[in-house]
């Protein structure tokens, strides 16, 4: 019995030091413990995850297999360990086919310590032996029929279930446990475990900066997924920070000439200060909420607070300050009335209009509505006509277009004035305003006038006769 005491203990130390705590983990009692198995997955290992829509991953890390044994007194010399085998992601089958594969190799190896042969089985060939294959199947649905049941299946997928339907022709184990939390999504267990994985890989990896070109740590080091570029925390803190001080928080991206990777707000945030944060913070929502056409700001500079607009309407009301505007004019909301926006406004907002593009004009017809848009560019390019052929009477304000000579009459209120100084005209003599050698007007009665179009209309005068 001393001498199978003396075996115990040296496995048990020999695993230890081979082992990390977080593999090997004795229990108290010397006879316990627990080792935390990560399966050996091939290259370019995929999960698919099948539920309310299917979905396919790059999976390098599953959670462990985790192996819980006991080692009864007589152990190496007659009985072998007492265990338990608890996943996650393999079916009770699959673990039971594990637990009659390790009592195979006891009984190989019976009289000789076996823990170390049963973990190297599982860490490199359960995988093989299981006949898993790339893709593994992953369904989220609580209640399923299963495609593969046992080892052996004739596909090359493996179909993985949160609850497995008792199969009364398949021999399950009772060391099979299957190690499910309800209150989680498999799929979200095993996407995370993953990322943290192989985080903690990166992490220990020496690696050398795309800027600076000096070797560091992954831990010090920020990773782009998408183009796989690694620069050092230093230079890229660096570089955050001058971009969110100059405003262009859309370009946190990868430094790599035309890469279109962009950090995450998490890498953000873990790099620059808190000041910094806050400003990239405010200006991405900012910037955010722009480029949504149901979002406008309150008009008033003591507020500009962030709006949503209902559809089929160009009322807008402020939810901080209550401020009704129009959001097309941004005046005070005016019903039906037409917007009375400065023509510099209509203007601009016709050119950017009319030069966008197929996206960009869907976007402006869904913020200001396609009827309001149309009637904007109808009516700006009327109102660019009216102001570079017309001039208001200077009585009414009506529209009037030169028609002839430079005295005009107006066509609502019938008033005579002067094209060219508008100054109202007497109705006795409305041509002496040309004649009189001291009005500013004086012999420009057809300034601007082509000459044969005034002899043609009968308006030409010698001079004498003025």
């Amino acid at each position: 019995m001393a001498a199978a005491r003396e075996e115990r203990e040296n496995e048990m130390l020999a695993l230890a030091s081979i082992y990390d705590e977080d593999v090997f983990r004795r229990a108290d009692s010397d006879e316990r413990g627990e080792v935390h198995l990560c399966l050996d997955l091939p290259p370019d290992f995929k999960v698919v995850f099948q539920g309310g829509e299917q979905t396919e991953h790059d999976i390098s890390f599953l959670p462990p297999v985790v192996l819980k044994f006991e080692l009864p007194e007589d152990y190496p010399s007659s009985s072998p360990p007492v265990f338990t085998l608890r996943s996650k992601w393999l079916q009770r089958t699959q673990l039971s086919s594990l637990c009659k594969r390790l009592d195979e190799l006891w009984e190989e190896n019976e009289g000789c310590v076996v823990l170390f042969t049963w973990i190297q089985f599982l860490k490199e060939e359960a995988m093989g032996y299981l006949e898993i294959q790339s893709p593994l199947l992953v369904s989220t649905h609580s209640k399923s029929q299963h495609e593969s049941k046992s080892k052996g299946s004739s596909t090359n997928q493996e179909v993985v279930t949160q609850e497995e339907d008792d199969d009364p022709d398949t021999p399950l184990d009772p060391r099979a446990i299957l190690d499910l939390d309800p209150e989680h999504d498999l799929a979200v267990q095993l996407l995370d475990f993953n990322e943290e994985q192989w985080q903690k890989v990166f992490n220990g990896k020496m690696l050398n900066c795309g800027i600076c070109f000096t070797e560091k740590l992954g831990s010090d080091c920020l990773y782009f997924k998408v183009c796989n570029h690694v620069y050092c925390n230093d230079c890229m803190a660096e570089y955050f920070t001058i971009q969110i001080r100059d405003g262009n928080v859309q370009c946190l991206s990868c430094p790599e000439p035309k890469c279109t990777s962009v950090a995450t707000p998490e890498q953000v945030k873990k790099l620059v200060g808190e000041a910094e944060f806050a400003r990239y913070d405010r200006l991405l929502l900012q910037s955010t909420l722009d480029g949504m056409p149901d979002v406008v700001y309150c008009p008033r500079t003591v507020c500009r607070t962030a709006v949503m607009l209902e559809p089929e309407t160009k009322l807008a009301i402020c939810p901080a300050c209550k401020f009704a505007f129009c959001h097309v004019c941004n005046r005070g909301y005016h019903g039906v009335s037409a917007c009375k926006a400065k023509i510099e406004d209509l203007l601009a907002l016709r050119d950017e209009y009319l030069s966008a593009s197929p996206d960009g004009k869907a976007f402006m017809e869904q913020r200001y509505g396609k009827h309001v848009i149309q009637r904007i560019v109808e009516e700006s390019y009327s109102t660019e006509w009216l102001k570079e052929h017309c001039k208001g009477c200077p009585f009414c304000g009506t529209n009037i277009q030169v028609d002839g000579c430079n005295k005009m009459t107006c066509s609502s209120c019938k008033q005579y004035f002067c094209w060219i100084c508008l100054n109202m005209l007497p109705k006795a003599d409305p041509y002496g305003h040309f004649s009189n050698r001291s009005s500013p007007c004086f012999n420009q009665l057809f300034q601007g006038m082509d000459v044969d179009d005034a002899q043609d209309e009968g308006f030409w005068i010698d001079e004498d006769e003025i």
